[in-house]
């Protein structure tokens, strides 16, 4: 693998396709419209409505990283499955990630979806503690990407996609509570969670696990996945969406929200996860948890949530092209060792 087309040149995608380069792929950045930025990868203009344009460039890659909106995945994937190269993305969505599944049964190269920061890293996280235990009762898993310097009631800026926000606030989500697999309603099961003493407060939301109840719904019998907020934000999410019925227009909401609360340079991203279970005969509990802070990255300095979800999936693909991962099928963040993703040059950010 060599060739690489990054789609969506935003803030995630232009930081990826940068990496990338600097990791020696020969990188094609495509986007809808030009830009004046200048950019040490070459760039492209393409109409992501025409599949036959779209097909022709796949064409010409090894891989392909979409960074777009969740909504324009599927199409992607199908496209990269019918040209036979790698597909790898950042989607929190089940239904696209359920395609990619299917796409994957008789796919001749690896479908990768789900390779951010949550799903993706924190899976990764998540199936390393899981992995010390000789038997695990539970895992949970936390993350939170939030302004360093909140204001007002929701305590929240817009770093990240609205629409990803919004379809994880308002989709159910997969759990595994006392050995049954189940669905549960977003912003629900509330807890107070305090990291470096600061006081938090976490919330179901969907996607986060990707496929991790399917793989341990036999062998671990609590699995969850919460979305990390400052305190009173849930409370108040809950009112906006289904006291005044914005769930029914999400598009007009997300509009709403990140106008009202636009993104912020100077971001931090939480990651809280822990597995409890027996080793060696005693109950023990293993903890990750880190503060994750804006950094310089190729050149640049970076909001935390822009290199945690880029580096990501950089350090995979870097995996895949060393060996180190599978080259065909469909890859679950939980089958990635912690470790071999940590010592790979972009996912030794992570370690720092």
């Amino acid at each position: 693998m060599e060739k690489i087309a990054v789609l969506g040149l935003g803030k995630v995608g232009t930081l990826a396709a940068e990496l990338l380069h600097d990791s020696g792929f020969t990188v094609t950045g495509i986007d809808i419209a030009s830009s004046k930025q200048s950019f040490p990868f070459a760039t492209k203009v393409l109409d992501l409505g025409n599949n036959a344009n779209i097909e022709h460039e796949f064409a010409q890659q090894d891989a392909v990283l979409s960074c777009l909106p969740f909504s324009l995945n599927v199409a992607l994937a199908e496209i990269a499955h019918k040209v036979e190269i790698h597909y790898f993305d950042l989607t929190e969505d089940v239904p696209t990630t359920n395609r990619i599944i299917e796409l994957s049964k008789t796919s001749n190269a690896l479908m990768a979806p789900q390779c951010g920061l949550a799903p993706g890293f924190i899976g990764i996280v998540g199936a390393s503690l899981i992995e010390k235990m000789d038997e695990c009762r539970s895992c949970k898993m936390r993350v939170g990407a939030l302004p360093q310097h909140p204001t007002g009631l929701m305590g929240y800026s817009f770093n990240w996609s609205p629409a990803g926000v919004v379809n994880e606030y308002l989709n159910d989500c997969e759990v595994i509570e006392d050995g049954e697999r189940k669905m549960v309603s977003a912003m629900e099961w509330f807890e107070d969670i305090y990291i470096d003493g600061t006081k938090l407060e976490a919330f179901t939301t969907s996607g986060g696990l990707g496929t991790m109840c399917e793989t341990y719904g036999s062998q671990v019998a609590n699995i969850d996945y919460k979305t990390m907020r400052y305190p009173g934000h849930g409370k108040l999410m809950n009112f906006f969406f289904h006291e005044l019925l914005m769930r029914e227009r999400p598009d007009v909401a997300g509009d709403i929200l990140v106008k009202a609360k636009p993104p912020v340079n100077d971001d931090v991203v939480y990651v809280h996860a822990s597995a409890e279970g027996m080793i060696d005969g005693d109950l023990r509990r293993e903890e990750f948890v880190r503060a994750y802070h804006p950094v310089e990255v190729a050149g640049k300095t970076r909001t935390a949530i822009a290199w945690t979800t880029a580096g990501s999936v950089v350090a995979i693909i870097e995996m895949v092209r060393e060996g180190k991962l599978p080259n065909k099928g469909f890859l679950k963040q939980e089958e990635i060792p912690l470790e071999a993703f940590l010592e790979t040059p972009t996912g030794s950010l992570y370690a720092k």
